[in-house]
């Protein structure tokens, strides 16, 4: 059964995540501050991404992209 957080994304009280879903301190944070609802909006932007960009993820500047992505869409919209 999932808690219940304070979403900084949504602005609102919403249904946690069931497990970290991302790696170290960030996913920590991530788990703890987003929602399941945000993050399924951070995972198709995530899809346009890697699409649009042709991203590919074994390269690290790709990674690396994408997280500095994750991080804007997710705590600075």
């Amino acid at each position: 059964m999932s808690k219940n957080i304070y979403c900084v994304f949504l602005r609102k009280q919403a249904e946690g995540q069931d497990f970290q879903s991302y790696p170290g301190e960030l996913g920590k944070h991530i788990f703890n501050n987003i929602s399941k609802e945000a993050w399924a909006k951070w995972q198709q932007k995530q899809t346009m991404l890697i699409n649009e960009n042709k991203l590919n993820l074994i390269s690290n500047t790709d990674r690396n992209f994408l997280e500095k992505e994750m991080i804007k869409f997710l705590f600075k919209s």
